[in-house]
């Protein structure tokens, strides 16, 4: 019994000193040099028949050191670019040294590497112009050659292992095109898949993984890598969302440099080391020495850096100052280094749109490198994470509204104001009268909000062009009416203040400028935090005016009975009404963690009381605009049914 103990206490030991290793995220300096105490593999030089091509054609075989055949290997196809051929890995990457120096070091599998000309095609030399429409086909083309002929040609003349597990393939640009598009495209025959710079000649993600479920029951290993610097970066980043949004694991690692060998070499080295043995699919987010530029970054900026497991790398240059934080609701203090530029890598952070600023020796300020945001009653910087289920505001190919940005003079404030306006598509080709949403924003925000960091504008063309949604037109107001806000001086004068600009300034502009309907059946009302009090107050006031009103993350205050109990009065006393006039009141909360969820709950428990009908949704997000665009998601196809 004691023995048992014994090992198992090694094997435990042994186990967690190689899980606490660190992860080794490039190549070591040396890494592609010649060892002279190492034992080498061998390369030769093959020819085989391809009856796809009707000639015989070349490539080459790399073994590994100690090579036996007697004993059977996996087997990884290396492919070139559109510039190379057989020789290009060999001239360029030396892959049997880098192959050599990790096999010494135990760190891959033995295992034989084919390096196969991919133009498949009669004069398969790379001269002349090797753009020519025949010799891009002949890179197609190479997929029946490597099936049909050189992958049986290589199973018959080597002792390799012939299962889909123990074959891989993996190349270089033009390579790691044809790599991404014969892999996936072959889940019986490949179980790991590498693409190295892709080039142009991969397919849309779509018809890359037409079947992401598919895909992640059969593979063992997707890789996929690029220099930040590539021309060609954006043919990866676009296989990577793709799989992101479809929860298909894979390593998506980004690197310093350009479309060379230094980057390639990197990506053999890394890649090989994963071939042919388990892996850690939860280790995948890891993998990567950069991150990518976040979307909203201004033009060419590199920093904030979104890492694949959602942490974010910022960065700022401020040679003289003391200390530097990143605000993202929590405060991280930045290290700087010799030539005073400031770094930090955040905890991972949540899905969306996220308000954040610099913290420059106390001072709070926009970062210079990323798009700003009018929120927190001040301009701020924002910051767009990844979301998996986001495609509902993403950009397609469908048709556009617009956003109409209009100034009228108001007769409710004897004063100049601007409002936003979505028009759906063909509005300008139409005679048809739309129904109207008047979309309202939060406490320290104003009428950019909704367009700017809610997307309303994609929402709407991606729910309109799937017939999810009527077609409408989108009113969003700017709700900073009656004198100063914030919650010490937000009460009952500034309700009246905006329910005044919401009938005499607001609606009557929307109604004599823009082709609309203009009766309660065709009207809604719907705003978040502050402006889901708005809604309350001045929707439920007026619900003559409106037959749908959608209030997110609000609610009246439970500690302010000053403010809500003429309100609960004014409901109580008019419930039959209001039930009436009202198609749907849509109530919405950003889960527990939403600042407003506890008022919200007291407030539903009045309104079941009272007898007044609503319908309640929960999405999980807090206080933010991921929740919001979530709800004006919802709300929206709710309307005008």
């Amino acid at each position: 019994m004691k023995k048992a103990i014994v090992s198992f206490s090694i094997y435990f030991l042994v186990n967690l000193m190689v899980y606490a290793q660190k992860i080794e995220k490039e190549g070591p300096n040396g890494f592609d040099q010649i060892r002279a105490d190492i034992a080498r593999g061998t390369l030769d030089s093959i020819k085989y028949e391809s009856k796809t091509v009707g000639t015989i054609r070349k490539a080459l075989v790399y073994t590994p050191p100690g090579f036996n055949k007697k004993t059977k290997y996996p087997v990884l196809y290396l492919l070139h670019g559109i510039g190379g051929d057989e020789k290009e890995w060999l001239n360029g990457g030396k892959p049997q040294v880098i192959l050599d120096n990790l096999y010494a070091e135990g760190k891959i599998q033995p295992m034989i590497v084919v390096m196969p000309n991919g133009r498949a095609m009669k004069d398969d030399r790379a001269m002349g112009n090797i753009m020519a429409p025949d010799k891009v086909q002949a890179f197609a083309t190479f997929e029946k050659d490597l099936l049909n002929d050189l992958i049986p040609f290589i199973e018959k003349k080597y002792a390799v292992l012939t299962d889909r597990e123990n074959r891989a393939i993996a190349g270089l640009s033009m390579g790691g095109g044809q790599s991404l598009n014969f892999g996936l495209g072959n889940l019986d025959k490949f179980a790991w898949v590498g693409g190295f710079s892709s080039a142009p000649n991969t397919r849309i993600p779509e018809e890359l993984v037409p079947n992401p479920e598919e895909a992640k029951k059969r593979l063992k290993l997707l890789w996929i890598s690029c220099g930040n610097n590539d021309g060609l970066l954006s043919f990866s980043k676009r296989t990577h969302d793709y799989l992101y949004r479809n929860d298909v694991p894979h390593i998506y690692y980004i690197e310093p440099g350009v479309h060379d060998f230094k980057v390639w070499k990197n990506g053999l080295y890394m890649y090989s080391q994963f071939l042919f043995k388990p892996v850690d699919i939860s280790s995948f987010t890891k993998y990567t020495i950069l991150g990518t530029p976040a979307s909203t970054n201004i033009r060419n900026a590199q920093y904030p850096q979104i890492l694949p497991d959602n942490r974010v790398i910022f960065s700022v240059k401020a040679p003289n100052a003391q200390k530097v934080q990143i605000d993202l609701g929590k405060k991280y203090d930045m290290s700087k280094d010799t030539s005073g530029v400031w770094y930090v890598t955040t905890d991972s952070v949540s899905r969306g749109f996220h308000y954040y600023s610099l913290l420059i020796d106390g001072v709070a300020l926009a970062d210079p490198a990323s798009e700003t945001f009018y929120g927190m009653g001040r301009q701020a910087s924002g910051i767009e994470i990844p979301y998996k289920e986001g495609g509902f505001y993403a950009l397609r190919d469908v048709p556009h509204g617009d956003i109409r940005i209009k100034k009228y003079f108001s007769k409710a404030s004897n004063s100049w104001r601007e409002m936003y306006i979505y028009t759906p598509p063909g509005y300008d080709n139409s005679t048809e009268k739309y129904p109207v949403l008047y979309l309202l924003h939060g406490g320290g925000e104003d009428q950019r909000s909704w367009a700017a960091q809610g997307h309303t504008d994609l929402i709407l063309d991606n729910l309109i062009a799937g017939q999810k949604a009527k077609p409408m037109v989108i009113a969003m107001l700017d709700g900073n009416v009656g004198g100063p806000g914030g919650i010490a001086n937000f009460g009952e004068v500034q309700l009246r203040a905006f329910e005044n600009e919401l009938k005499n300034g607001a609606i009557p502009f929307i109604e004599s400028n823009f082709r609309v309907e203009t009766d309660a059946r065709h009207r809604a009302l719907a705003g978040l935090s502050m402006g889901g009090l708005q809604t309350l107050y001045a929707g439920i006031r007026n619900s003559g005016m409106f037959s749908y009103l959608g209030v997110f993350s609000s609610g009246w205050w439970a500690n302010n009975p000053k403010l809500s109990d003429p309100q609960y009065d004014f409901m109580k006393n008019n419930a039959g009404t209001i039930n009436t006039n009202l198609k749907e009141l849509w109530i919405s909360m950003g889960g527990k963690e939403d600042i407003a969820h506890d008022n919200c709950k007291i407030m539903l428990e009045k309104f079941d009381a009272m007898g007044i009908r609503y319908k309640y949704s929960e999405y999980a997000g807090g206080h933010t605009w991921p929740v919001w665009r979530h709800d004006i998601f919802q709300f929206s196809q709710l309307l005008f049914r």
